[in-house]
């Protein structure tokens, strides 16, 4: 892809120290999880995010007996100008404006592009874009999220996904190129891991299931402006809010709501990997699946690292 670019993001990424009075975040400050409820999960990004950098979460921990899912989106609200953290992303943080949040259903997180190619505007209203509803075709089930059109349309994408995603590297959306190498879940080390792996790279499995992986970003469309992005186990959603001002610091939101428990952020690498990094790329070109690194003669820790990142 002719004019691609990579952002190139030296920062490391954490969960800033303002967040929802039910969130506590690990020591390393990548790690948020709802102690108790299910609202007052809301968090951001510690830093303003850079044109093209994505913010990637992956769902460790779900809780049974809630409706509703994880929340992502950007604000262009600085946390701390925030005299309380709203008790929900939608519709509290949106309400305030400068924010535009994405809700994640279980099915059917692809946006619909309108017939005249506007997907929204700040005149969105009720379940338009710029109010951070819910997107795309479909009903809603009994979870709160969209039941998505499961007709022919579905199986074709689902079976040009699994082309796409074992010949390209890279994720492609605009001019950004972000390496698919981290942007797509895996499962817990197993019998069955080989299966389960091939569902999270085609999205077969629900966006909401353990393990996936979630991002967030904008990329600049000129004048100023920008398009958010939700990226679900390496698939672009489409651009979920268009014509955000871009002039202004964006930060990420993530909503840790509901059946959503815990959230971990998962670091993308542009540019130069590193040694680590390489090194499993190396040995996972010789292995037929993660789990055949069980019969090699390699240190336990590598192992550990080779199966799970």
């Amino acid at each position: 892809m002719d004019g691609s670019m990579e952002p190139h993001s030296d920062q490391f990424l954490e969960f800033h120290l303002i967040h929802g009075t039910n969130v506590r975040l690990g020591l390393c400050g990548t790690q948020a999880t709802r102690v108790e409820s299910f609202a007052n999960g809301v968090c951001f990004s510690k830093d303003p995010l850079k044109p093209g950098e994505i913010f990637l979460v992956e769902i460790e921990e779900k809780e049974l007996g809630w409706c509703g899912h994880l929340r992502v989106g950007l604000t262009a609200r600085d946390p701390r100008t925030l005299e309380v953290v709203p008790e929900y992303s939608l519709p509290d943080l949106t309400d305030l404006g400068d924010s535009w949040i994405y809700a994640i259903t279980r099915n059917h997180n692809k946006v619909v592009e309108q017939p005249d190619g506007d997907a929204g505007g700040e005149d969105a209203g009720e379940g338009g874009l710029a109010g951070g509803h819910r997107l795309g075709r479909g009903r809603e089930d009994e979870d709160g999220g969209a039941a998505g059109d499961r007709g022919e349309e579905r199986r074709d994408d689902t079976n040009n996904k699994t082309k796409t995603f074992f010949i390209d590297s890279h994720l492609y959306i605009d001019n950004i190129r972000i390496p698919r190498d981290k942007l797509v879940g895996r499962s817990r080390p197993g019998r069955f891991s080989h299966i389960l792996d091939d569902l999270y790279k085609t999205n077969a499995l629900p966006p909401t299931a353990r393990r996936s992986r979630i991002g967030v970003l904008y990329v600049p469309k000129g004048q100023g402006l920008a398009d958010m992005h939700i990226v679900i186990n390496g698939e672009d959603m489409g651009a979920s809010a268009r014509g955000i001002p871009a002039t202004q610091p964006l930060y990420a939101v993530v909503d840790v709501f509901a059946a959503t428990k815990c959230v971990r952020i998962v670091q993308v690498e542009y540019g130069f990997c590193s040694l680590q990094t390489l090194c499993r790329k190396t040995i996972q070109k010789h292995i037929v699946h993660r789990m055949a690194l069980d019969w090699l003669e390699l240190p336990e820790m590598l192992k550990h690292y080779c199966k799970y990142e």
